[in-house]
Parts: C-alpha cells; sequence; structure tokens
C-alpha cells in the first residue's frame, strides 16, 4: 500500500496506518513561561518517543515548520535536534531533515494491562499498624496557582524569591571544585559549610549558639518534627499541644503516643496552668503560633521555661516565621534562654525560600542529635547535599539577609493592604495579624460556617482555609479561617477580599 508523504507546513502530520500524528497535539503543553524552550522540545519529543506516540522512521517537521508552529527562533528548534540526535533519539538523513531513529522505537508496542482484584489478595487494611489518611489534615488544591485569589498559607509567590541570586548559588554549587565537596556520601553527616553558615547567619538573628554537634539538618521542619517523635515517644508518652495549634505535628505526635493532650491559647500563645505539669513533652510555636499568629511575650516564656525545670518535662519549640518580625531581636527564640538543655529546636530555610527547598533543622544536646542522626541514616542517611551546599553558599554570599530585608517589606505591605481590605469589606469580622507574618486568623460572626464559605468562595476563584481543622476536638468551632498572603499579588488582595465578602454575604 502506497502511504502519503508527510505534508508541509505547520499542521504536518504523518501517517502511521490509520493513526495520524498532530503535531499541535505533541507540543500542546508548550509554554514560553518557565524552563528553557530547547528543554521543552526535547522533553516532549522524547516523551513521544518513549510512550510510542511517534513511529519509528517517522520524519520531524523541519526546523522553519516547527518553529513557527511553537513561536520560537529557528536555531532553537535546529539547536534541540541535533542534541536529540547526539542522544540517539533522532538521525539526520542529508538533504531529507530528521527521522526518528528506528532502534529507539523499534521495540515491540507494549501494552498496560488494569489489574483486576482478585479473592487471593490481602487485606491490605487489617495489616496496617497506623492510618495517616484517616486523620485530619489541611487540603490544598494542587492546581492553586490557578486561582486568582489565592490566599493559602505556606505556597510560593515567584515574584518574592530571589531568582538570580539563587541561581548563582545552584550554578555555583555545581562547580567541579564544589562537585568534589558534595558527591560523596554523607552516611550521617550534613555538609559542614551549611553548619557553619546557620551558625554565622542565622541562628544568632534568633539569640542562639550552638556547636556543630548540637545541629541536625532535616528535609524541613516537617521531618525535623517526625525525627523527634520517633526517637522520643511511645504509647505512653504524654504530649502537649496548643489548641488551636498545627495539624501535621499533632498527626505525627499521634502515630507515636495515644496521649496527645490540648491546651488553649490566648492573645499572648500558651496559656499557662498546672495542667501542663502532666506533660512528658510540650510543643509550642511562642514566636508565631498557629495558627493565630499571637508572640509570646518574655515574661511567659521564662514562666514556661521554670515550669520545664520545675516539673521536669521537655520543650519541643517550632519557631518558624519569625526571622521576618520587626522585633525578631526583642523577642529572641526560646532555646536563647536555655540554660537546661531542656529546649529541642526546630527551624526551618522553607518558610522564608520556597516550601519546595525542603531545608529545616534541629538544635539540640548534643546526645540527642546523635541518636538523631542515627536514625535520619536509617530513614534516608542525609539531605540531598547539591542543595545543602547552595544554601550554604546562598547564606555565605549574603543573599539571606537581603532576602529578609525585600521578603519582610513585601509582605508587610500585603499585610496593610489586607488589614484594610478586610476593615472595608468585612468589618464584622475580627482579625489577628501582626507584623513581618505572611497570614492571619479570622474570627467571623458565630453563626459562621467556614467549611461552606470556603467552597462558595472557591467558586468565584477565591481560595482560603477554614479553620476548624487547626482544632483538635471532634465538634470544632466553625467560624474561623487562616488566610495566606505571601502567594497572592499584592493587586490581588482587596479585589479578593471583596469576593470573599461577595461569598460570605450570599452564601
Amino acid at each position: 500500500m502506497n502511504r502519503p508523504e508527510p505534508q508541509s507546513g505547520p499542521a504536518q502530520r504523518i501517517l502511521s496506518g490509520d493513526e495520524p500524528i498532530i503535531w499541535e497535539a505533541l507540543f500542546r503543553k508548550f509554554s514560553h513561561q518557565g524552563r528553557s524552550l530547547q528543554v521543552q522540545i526535547r522533553q516532549m519529543i522524547v516523551a513521544a518517543i518513549e510512550e510510542r506516540r511517534i513511529p519509528r522512521n517517522a520524519r520531524m517537521p523541519s526546523s522553519r515548520d516547527l518553529a513557527t508552529l511553537l513561536g520560537v527562533a529557528r536555531n532553537t528548534v535546529v539547536l534541540a535536534y541535533q542534541q536529540l540526535v547526539d542522544e540517539g533519539f533522532l538521525e539526520s538523513r542529508e538533504r531529507s531533515g530528521y527521522f526518528i531513529k528506528g532502534a529507539a522505537s523499534g521495540r515491540p508496542k507494549e501494552t498496560v494491562e488494569i489489574r483486576a482484584d482478585h479473592p487471593d489478595d490481602p487485606d491490605w487494611t487489617s495489616r496496617f499498624s497506623i492510618r495517616p489518611s484517616a486523620r485530619r489534615n489541611i487540603v490544598k488544591p494542587r492546581e492553586w496557582l490557578r486561582y486568582p485569589y489565592p490566599f493559602l498559607y505556606g505556597q510560593f509567590d515567584p515574584a518574592l524569591f530571589p531568582t538570580n541570586d539563587w541561581r548563582e548559588c545552584a550554578r555555583g554549587a555545581l562547580s567541579v571544585l564544589e562537585i568534589h565537596n558534595w558527591a560523596r556520601d554523607l552516611v550521617d553527616g550534613d555538609d559542614p559549610e551549611l553548619i557553619d553558615q546557620l551558625r554565622l547567619h542565622v541562628l544568632p538573628r534568633r539569640g542562639i549558639w550552638a556547636n556543630p554537634d548540637e545541629i541536625i539538618v532535616t528535609i524541613g521542619a516537617q521531618q525535623a518534627l517526625y525525627l523527634l517523635a520517633r526517637l522520643l515517644l511511645s504509647p505512653k508518652t504524654r504530649i502537649g499541644v496548643e489548641d488551636p495549634g498545627y495539624p501535621d505535628a499533632r498527626n505525627i505526635f499521634a502515630t507515636m503516643t495515644d496521649f496527645v493532650d490540648p491546651y488553649p491559647v490566648d492573645e499572648e500563645g500558651l496559656i499557662l496552668s498546672d495542667d501542663l505539669n502532666r506533660c512528658d513533652y510540650l510543643y509550642v510555636t511562642p514566636g508565631h503560633q498557629c495558627p493565630t499568629t499571637a508572640t509570646m511575650p518574655l515574661k511567659r516564656r521564662t514562666d514556661l521555661l521554670q515550669k520545664a525545670v520545675d516539673e521536669d518535662f521537655i520543650i519541643i519549640e517550632d519557631d518558624y516565621e519569625t526571622e521576618l518580625t520587626p522585633d525578631s531581636r526583642e523577642t529572641p527564640a526560646l532555646k536563647s534562654f536555655d540554660h537546661s538543655g531542656r529546649v529541642l529546636y526546630v527551624g526551618s530555610l522553607s518558610k522564608v525560600l520556597a516550601p519546595g527547598l525542603r531545608l529545616g533543622y534541629i538544635i539540640a544536646p548534643a546526645t540527642v542529635i546523635r541518636e538523631l542522626r542515627a536514625l535520619r541514616r536509617l530513614m534516608l542517611r542525609h539531605p540531598p547535599s547539591n542543595n545543602q551546599r547552595a544554601a550554604a553558599l546562598f547564606l555565605g554570599l549574603g543573599h539571606y539577609k537581603a532576602h529578609m530585608r525585600r521578603l519582610g517589606a513585601a509582605l508587610n505591605k500585603r499585610g496593610e493592604i489586607l488589614r484594610e481590605s478586610l476593615q472595608k469589606h468585612l468589618p464584622e469580622f475580627r482579625v489577628k495579624l501582626g507584623p513581618g507574618f505572611s497570614s492571619c486568623w479570622l474570627e467571623g460572626p458565630s453563626d459562621l460556617d467556614a467549611t461552606k464559605l470556603t467552597a462558595q468562595a472557591e467558586k468565584k476563584g477565591v481560595l482560603v482555609e477554614a479553620g476548624d481543622i487547626f482544632f483538635i476536638q471532634d465538634n470544632p468551632p466553625k467560624n474561623f479561617i487562616r488566610l495566606g498572603f505571601a502567594s497572592i499579588p499584592l493587586e490581588r488582595i482587596e479585589p479578593g477580599i471583596a469576593a470573599l465578602a461577595d461569598a460570605y454575604r450570599n452564601s
């Protein structure tokens, strides 16, 4: 059978039997934003070859036609094609163009079968020792960036990320000399350069001085909390948590012990009472209480430390986002007052750089750090060393402090606009918002159902978090909302609050 020759032009098709390959469909996810244009072209072609969406020996569009189709320079396509030739995916035929290399697609087409349930399948549910998926967790849409008004905490605004500075440090970490430093297996160790930079540039801002053997790097604060829980908690250990408080910490502790006790907070953070005396451990967020944003005053901090000594319990301090507060030096970390070694300190670089960076750390007595290193080794040995070295360069070159200044100013401005917008559009809501923070805590009228409001607001493109998830009890208050504003551009804040107010009044 004679097959038609490939058509020319941007809408070129190649026929294989009855299955046309449409080049517009192949490159439909191509974007002029984000990663390199040449890299995108290569990735999409390789994916199509590996998935058998292009038959072997098929001719690719000419570089001119593909460049026209994608709206890129012809040389971009030529370079991408040539790289694919070098990598064995394409072959160049003189005066004919580029073709899919036969050997690359010559294997028989694989089929994927959907496995049906079988009567002899194990009953996996009965085999689980814990059920993490059954616990109440914060849920955020994966495609939150597509929403016009994402008031979500802990997310990433590309406009605030120090792209050029981080690129410089990532490039520096890839130099031959630096690769020799970080590419080896550190077993249970960390990049000594990052440890030194944390001691020099980060910890002193919180009033903390620590020896190198008192620091361990973790994959975010989340892993830090899990490591501490796994090391210290047993099924009968009693640990106190703030209520409302951080759901992930609460859930981590609940996988290790049956005794997770809630303790109330007020305008100054955790309330100190004799009920705390029965704790073996106490988890607190004194610098920026999650989620109310309350800052514990110095007097209450020193009283809490004295209570820990008197009643012989250990404090786990989660000191997140406090670097951005204007008076951070006036309210140093709880750990800075600790002279008895009773405070285990958890910090993070991810909160102020980007959540995807996943770099945190623990400050604790050397005896504790030694066991944490042995435990971490059993899990993942150590966090990726290239990321550690890039972060060390970021700190050492002064980018961290400069970024803190820029980010703090940007968040304060957004916080001012948010407060003004809430007063204008939702005056009946009580707002808790401190300077330098990236979220606020809203208390609505007592009859508000925040879960229903969040659903109505999402229809208008507004993403907010219902506050009931932060309470530990089975029937938590329904009239609280957390608004994050680090991920939403300044000019969208007031329109977003106006849309939220509209959803509230019409719900």
